[in-house]
């Protein structure tokens, strides 16, 4: 899923391969292209590489960078700081849709809108439910579908943006 992930995300904000490596970059990760390509190709091709959660992580850090900027008083941490920071998270889906929900600035509104085009229907409270905190009697785990519809809906919205 995290291959995925990475391919619809990169479709989705229309991002070439330039971008993608340094979005990785603005999270303290070098990148080479040819790992970028394995981890790009799909799954049944020769070249391909599976994801690590935490590499997923890292790029998801970089896309928040890119589109909201770096967070005040944050200090600099080196690459091998940031793949151990990386690690030491458990990767959900829970924590890439909010990562994901951080980046774009989305609402709990927009989120359902995109959802609507990938002709996904939820409604605010299963929504907010994915959202808290783990140890909440009403947090829920994020499935696949739910991840993957979010990902579709994504790509209808910003790429019909791109059309215009």
């Amino acid at each position: 899923m995290n291959n995925y992930c990475l391919r619809r995300l990169r479709y989705g904000l229309n991002f070439n391969d330039k971008m993608m490596l340094k979005l990785f970059l603005l999270a303290n990760y070098q990148l080479s292209l040819a790992e970028l390509k394995g981890y790009l190709a799909k799954e049944d091709a020769k070249e391909f590489v599976p994801l690590p959660d935490y590499l997923l992580l890292i790029f998801l850090d970089g896309l928040i960078i890119h589109k909201r900027g770096k967070r005040e008083n944050e200090p600099e941490i080196t690459q091998v700081e940031r793949v151990s920071l990386a690690k030491k998270q458990r990767l959900t889906n829970n924590l890439v849709v909010n990562k994901i929900k951080i980046a774009l600035s989305l609402t709990t509104e927009s989120l359902i809108d995109i959802l609507n085009l990938a002709d996904f229907r939820i409604s605010k409270s299963e929504i907010s439910a994915f959202f808290r905190n783990p140890n909440h009697r009403n947090y829920r785990e994020c499935g696949n579908q739910f991840l993957r519809n979010l990902l579709t809906g994504i790509t209808i919205k910003y790429q019909s943006k791109k059309a215009k």
